[in-house]
């Protein structure tokens, strides 16, 4: 990995760190990508679902602004069509299950010391694990 990686990553980990303190002071709202996202599309209120759409767009948004910036955004998926949709729905079932998402729990809950946050995160990170190791060595992907 290169320097300028690196660079990247550290200026990366410190928007999103920013976005999830300025929308907690502001808006009283954790930054939990799948809650946003659930409130937008099926479960939020009129008045609650613009913030929300925003905070979206402003996801979608951000890769596109870097690539027009001249910056080199490189995409490979290596797994098949089904595999892919397969590990969202689990993914999907997993954040229903485990009541948030990694930036949910790992980002926001773990800076206010959230126990069950922590848990939680620790499950996603050992789940992610044991998930990997298994589609290599038994199955092959």
């Amino acid at each position: 990995m290169m320097l300028s990686d690196l660079i990247l990553a550290l200026i990366g980990g410190a928007l999103i760190g920013l976005s999830a303190t300025l929308l907690m002071m502001f808006n009283g709202r954790i930054a939990g990508i799948s809650g946003i996202v659930s409130g937008a599309l099926f479960l939020g209120e009129a008045g609650d679902r613009s913030w929300r759409v925003f905070f979206i767009l402003g996801l979608l948004m951000a890769p596109l602004l870097y690539g027009g910036l001249g910056g080199d955004i490189q995409i490979e998926m290596t797994g098949s069509p089904f595999l892919v949709v397969t590990a969202g729905l689990l993914v999907g079932f997993g954040t229903r299950l485990g009541s948030g998402c990694t930036s949910g729990h790992g980002v926001c809950g773990l800076s206010r010391l959230s126990p069950r946050s922590l848990a939680a995160t620790m499950l996603f990170m050992i789940t992610g694990m044991v998930t990997v190791s298994v589609m290599k060595l038994w199955v092959g992907v």
